[in-house]
C-alpha cells in the first residue's frame, strides 16, 4: 500500500523524530512511504486568524502536492482535520472544490489509518513505563478520532496505561491562542499538568505535536519529572 506522509510544519522544524518514527512504523506495517519535498504549511494558523483569502494559495499548493497520493497520512489530528476543511473553504469553486474533496477523502491521522484502513490493533510495540494520554481537541472533537490511539496504546507490551482526569479539557495550546492569550493559556496548561501528576504516570503521550510542545515546555519550566512523547514514537518502539 502506497502512503504519502504529510509531516506538518512542527514535525519538520522541531520534532523530526516524530516524522522518522511515523515512517518507520508505517514501513514496518507493510506500507511504501513517500514524502513530497514540496509540501508546505496546510494554512491552519493563518486561516484560524481570519486570513482566508491570503492562505488559499498555500492550500492550493498542498492540494497539488498531494494530488497523486493514494493515501495521505499525518502524525497530527489537527493538521489532518485542516485538509478536511478544504472542501468548505473552496465551496463553489468549480476547479478547486472537487480537488479539495478528493484530498480530504484520502487523508487520515496516523492512528486512524492504522486501525481503520490497515485494520491493525496491535503494531507489535513494546514500551516499559506508566503513561497517560492527552486527547487533543481538534483530533477528538473535529476529526472525530477518539478510540484508535487508545486501542493501539492498550496493546503496547509493557505499557501501564492510566486514564487522564479531565482528559477532554484543552491543554491551552490552541495554535495562535497560546500566543495571543498567553496568560490564560498558562493557567489552562497548569491545570492539565496537575491532572497528569494525579495519575502518577511517568509519560504523557499525545498525537498532536503542538499540544505536546505546549505541555512539555511548561513541564520543563516547572521542573516536573514528566516525560512527553508522541504516540508515533511509542508505537515505533520494538523489543
Amino acid at each position: 500500500m502506497r502512503v504519502t506522509l504529510f509531516a506538518t510544519c512542527l514535525v519538520d522544524m522541531f520534532k523530526s523524530n516524530v516524522g522518522k518514527s511515523s515512517v518507520e512504523l508505517l514501513e514496518y506495517l507493510g506500507c511504501e512511504v513517500e514524502y513530497p519535498d514540496s509540501q508546505i504549511c496546510c494554512g491552519q494558523p493563518a486561516y484560524n486568524s481570519g486570513y482566508v483569502k491570503e492562505t488559499k494559495e498555500a492550500m492550493k499548493k498542498m492540494i497539488d502536492t498531494f494530488h497523486d497520493a493514494e493515501y495521505i497520512v499525518s502524525p497530527s489530528g489537527s493538521c489532518a482535520y485542516m485538509f478536511k476543511e478544504y472542501p468548505k473553504i473552496f465551496k463553489g469553486d468549480p476547479i478547486w472544490e472537487p480537488k479539495a474533496k478528493a484530498l480530504a477523502e484520502k487523508t487520515f491521522e496516523l492512528t486512524q489509518f492504522i486501525v481503520e484502513v490497515l485494520n491493525i490493533q496491535d503494531v507489535g510495540a513494546s514500551f516499559t513505563g506508566s503513561a497517560t494520554y492527552h486527547p487533543s481537541c481538534h483530533m477528538t472533537r473535529l476529526l472525530g478520532v477518539k478510540d484508535a490511539p487508545l486501542i493501539l496504546l492498550k496493546n503496547v507490551k509493557g505499557l501501564e496505561y492510566t486514564v487522564l482526569p479531565g482528559k477532554e479539557n484543552c491543554c491551552g495550546f490552541g495554535g495562535t491562542f497560546s500566543v495571543k492569550m498567553s496568560q490564560i493559556s498558562e493557567q489552562i496548561v497548569d491545570e492539565k499538568i496537575q491532572h497528569i501528576e494525579e495519575t502518577e504516570a511517568e509519560y504523557l503521550i499525545g498525537a498532536d505535536t503542538g499540544c505536546l510542545m505546549n505541555i512539555g515546555g511548561r513541564v520543563e519550566r516547572k521542573g516536573k519529572p514528566i516525560k512527553v512523547m508522541h504516540i508515533a514514537e511509542v508505537l515505533n518502539s520494538r523489543p
